[in-house]
């Protein structure tokens, strides 16, 4: 009965993409994860590919593999030496275990320049440590004798910013916006601008960041959410940490209704014990717009 009641999500899923498959921009769910080990689903990362280039939103576990299966599924904007840039929302764990393989893994497949990051205060720190640890690594492939090309040493730039518009190029206008998302003195939402859609992507956040403001009826919002009765069923001291650093399923049914997206795109699913369906239906309870809930490699 599960196996039948998936099968109908991800045909609803498919058919909420159709419209879209022909439009310059595209959003692809690398990983939809949370910090549990879901083996089908990998830690967070969202790309919006805009004609031949990419951006990334985090750099969960596992992003340069679900970029390449992306690439092979037909997304050549996601082949690993186009993986140039990339926006951190905040610096939690599930959100950038994979980030020693995005500087590494395209730098060594000659990825032709530095890998360009942006994202709160202590990033930097974060890549320094990064490249120190795999110094060995780096000092061998420069200097070792590997054919056929000489590897550039500078493998990442950083930008630590505030909110605000943080990058411009001619497909892509991005902005940061600050999320409230418990103890972390920084967190971010991101607002894609494109020649044909805008995009927001939630974060992490809980239901006080006003993320209706930065939608303001965009094409597609990507936000995370968790199971209203999965959370019933969780005990009290996990209760109180969740409703301070995430938001509900009828918590974003609520911002939905007052953002208007074209499509409300559910990721960082934090199921417990209910079921996809339900949740879903809890979103639907106070949102009667398009809703899917996303699975890794989905593209919107």
């Amino acid at each position: 009965m599960r196996t039948v009641a998936l099968a109908i999500v991800a045909a609803v899923t498919a058919f909420v993409a159709w419209p879209h498959a022909q439009a310059r921009t595209r959003v692809v769910m690398l990983g939809t994860g949370t910090p549990n080990a879901d083996p089908d689903r990998y830690g967070p990362s969202v790309a919006i590919v805009v004609d031949d280039a990419s951006y990334l939103v985090d750099f969960g576990v596992g992003v340069v593999r679900r970029a390449a299966a992306a690439e092979r599924s037909g997304v050549k904007a996601l082949a690993a030496t186009n993986l140039t840039i990339a926006f951190a929302t905040h610096l939690h764990s599930d959100h950038t275990l994979g980030l020693a393989d995005l500087i590494l893994t395209p730098w060594i497949l000659e990825r032709p320049v530095p890998l360009t990051l942006y994202g709160p205060r202590g990033l930097r720190a974060m890549s320094d440590h990064l490249i120190a640890a795999y110094a060995d690594d780096i000092r061998i492939r420069t200097r070792g004798g590997e054919p056929k090309h000489q590897y550039d040493p500078h493998l990442v730039t950083v930008h630590e910013i505030d909110p605000g518009m943080v990058y411009r190029d001619d497909r892509v206008t991005v902005t940061a916006f600050a999320v409230s998302h418990g103890a972390w003195k920084q967190a971010f939402g991101y607002r894609f601008q494109t020649p044909d859609r805008t995009i927001v992507v939630s974060g992490d956040t809980g239901p006080a960041s006003h993320i209706e403001d930065q939608c303001r009826r965009c094409d597609v919002l990507v936000h995370e959410v968790y199971s209203d009765a999965g959370f019933a069923k969780r005990p009290s001291d996990w209760q109180a940490y969740h409703a301070r650093y995430h938001t509900s399923a009828k918590q974003l049914g609520a911002i939905a209704a007052r953002a208007q997206p074209g499509l409300l795109v559910l990721y960082h699913q934090l199921i417990w014990s209910s079921t996809e369906e339900a949740l879903l239906k809890e979103v639907r309870s106070a949102y009667i717009g398009k809703v899917a809930s996303a699975h890794d490699l989905d593209v919107f």
